[in-house]
């Protein structure tokens, strides 16, 4: 087992020892970068040296426009990030009581894709001073409608509490 060992680390160094002398390089340019000098090592698709420009001086700006249609972060090229998703509907069901220390509301997700949505219930006094706020985000599948709970940071707070005014629409969060 030992032997064996040593002739797996033998060939891992000697694999790395060939691709350092080959000048292998696994990294891809993106934007601007200083390129001096003639590269060498292997080439993929990725690595388009043909669009590389040069000048007298020895330097030059590489440019790799093989990778003008990648997307990183969702700019340049088509994007791969999801749609804006509209806002979800809210409907109140039930508010607090002090036995039941959360506001109980209906969710409706408009959207052909499920998504998180952030729901907000103001919890009022008989005033219609607001006692407190509280918020959740809760996932909402494609189309679906869901009842969903928004808890009063204490159940104490709960005897304050006269009726509760959701915000109509939840965004997408």
């Amino acid at each position: 087992m030992d032997r064996r060992g040593q002739k797996l680390k033998f060939t891992a160094v000697a694999a790395g020892v060939v691709l350092a002398l080959t000048g292998f390089s696994t990294g891809r340019g993106h934007g601007s970068s200083s390129h001096s000098g003639g590269g060498g090592g292997c080439s993929s698709s990725s690595q388009n040296h043909d669009s590389s420009s040069s000048s007298s001086s020895g330097g030059g700006t590489y440019r790799d426009y093989d990778d003008d249609d990648d997307t990183y972060g969702g700019s340049g090229g088509s994007s791969n990030a999801s749609t804006t998703l509209q806002d979800a509907t809210v409907q109140l069901v039930d508010c607090a009581t002090p036995t039941t220390p959360y506001a109980t509301v209906e969710v409706t997700n408009p959207n052909s894709s499920g998504g998180y949505f952030t729901v907000t219930v103001d919890f009022l006094d008989a005033d219609a001073n607001r006692v407190e706020q509280g918020t959740t985000d809760e996932y909402i599948a494609a189309n679906g409608t869901e009842t969903v709970q928004v808890d009063l940071s204490s159940p104490g707070v709960a005897t304050k509490v006269d009726h509760c005014d959701p915000e109509t629409s939840a965004p997408a969060g």
